[in-house]
């Protein structure tokens, strides 16, 4: 017993203290992330009362990723990758606070669309940077535990964010509630310089020398020529356009399908954050041996449950239940796929693979200007219908069509 616990102490990114204090400022700034998800969506739909604006909101917050994420993560094997990290991190706060000032002076709602779009900008460099990042704070034995730990603070972050915004929402002004997210953000600014890198990854020299284009043919040659990456590029469709929009839906299904207010509405998020707990719980005990099939099954419940939330609105704790399956689905489905991927990914090419397969974020705002459409044509219903079982059979014809990734 004594030894295995040596084993795993030893195999835990926990030991690092660069890495703890990372995890601490990394859990603000995700809590802050999640209350301006929160505030957005609300705000956005209590200002238009129109499910196409919440569509148009969170396409200004994901395009950005199809058109910059694979540069982000460029910018993450070039370049010191903490100074990037604070370059974005101060992007983010300043967008914040405009923000802030554009709700406190009311200006029209399309302001809020660039300024939104603007912030993504930086966001979109911060997300493969920070995954990348990881890599620098531990060695390779601790990484799968790194990842693990992480994703589980974003979702005691995802727990907190909505519950506290909708709180809040009833208490100060939306204004005032923008200035808080902005010192959430500040929080990291103020840790990033004492966080210490590993001496060996401190500087990405590897790409020294080489342009942007070589660098993105390099990465273009090593994802085709790895099977995993591909399938994980593939089966991330059905989920990512039909499955995960369920965010930036929820206030339209909590007010038009339950009767909720904000506060009802954040219950909901942190709810599924509970189930998405629970599943990098599981993973951090016991990494899967078939990743392809825990990825297509989790991809599929995902679907499923997520219907049958819409299905059964009119239950309570039913929906309840539901919205805690729907979290621990989608969230296996998510960490696994990082996992299996950051594992296989050489170092020199990390910070390039993570920007082209989180790209896959971009395919959010596809799906909830096409549910947001649905939505306002057919009504909340069938848009939420339309999203779980679309996630699910699209998966089963991905799947079809590619039986081999059952099998990897």
């Amino acid at each position: 017993m004594g030894k295995l616990k040596r084993v795993v102490n030893e195999q835990s990114a926990l030991t690092s203290r660069s890495f703890r204090t990372f995890l601490f400022s990394s859990f603000v700034v995700r809590t802050s992330d999640w209350m301006d998800l929160t505030l957005l969506n609300w705000l956005v739909y209590e200002l238009t009362g129109s499910p196409m604006a919440l569509g148009i909101l969170n396409a200004c917050r994901l395009l950005p990723i199809l058109f910059f994420s694979l540069h982000a993560g460029v910018l993450a094997d070039r370049y010191d990758r903490k100074k990037v990290l604070a370059w974005s991190y101060t992007g983010m706060l300043v967008g914040t606070v405009v923000l802030a000032y554009i709700v406190f002076q009311q200006y029209a709602v399309y302001w809020i669309y660039v300024a939104v779009f603007i912030r993504s900008l930086f966001m979109t460099i911060e997300v493969p940077v920070r995954n990348a990042f990881l890599s620098s704070l531990v060695d390779h034995i601790r990484l799968p535990s790194a990842i693990s730990i992480q994703t589980m603070v974003i979702n005691l972050a995802r727990m907190v964010g909505p519950a506290l915004a909708g709180v809040l929402l009833l208490k100060v002004s939306p204004a005032m509630l923008f200035l808080i997210i902005a010192g959430g953000t500040a929080v990291i600014l103020f840790t990033l310089p004492s966080i210490q890198l590993m001496p060996q990854l401190n500087v990405s020299a590897q790409t020294k020398g080489s342009n942007n284009k070589e660098d993105l043919k390099e990465t273009f040659q090593y994802i085709k020529e790895n099977h995993m990456i591909v399938s994980i590029l593939l089966i991330a469709i059905a989920p990512m356009i039909f499955g995960f929009p369920y965010t930036t839906m929820l206030p339209l299904f909590a007010e038009d399908l339950m009767g909720m207010g904000p506060d009802g509405f954040g219950l909901l998020l942190s709810v599924s954050s509970i189930g998405a707990i629970l599943a990098t719980l599981v993973l951090s005990m016991k990494q899967p041996r078939h990743q392809g099939k825990v990825l297509v099954l989790s991809a599929l419940g995902f679907g499923l449950f997520l219907g049958f939330f819409i299905l059964f609105n009119g239950n309570y704790l039913v929906s309840l239940l539901l919205m805690l399956s729907v979290g621990f689905t989608s969230q296996l489905y998510r960490t696994t796929s990082r996992i299996t991927l950051q594992m296989q990914v050489a170092h020199a090419l990390r910070g390039r693979v993570l920007g082209i397969a989180l790209m896959d974020r971009a395919y959010i705002p596809l799906g909830a200007l096409l549910i947001g459409a649905i939505a306002a044509h057919y009504g909340a219903l069938a848009a939420g219908l339309f999203m779980g079982f679309g996630c699910f059979f699209t998966t089963l014809l991905i799947v079809w069509k590619r039986p081999d990734l059952w099998h990897t």
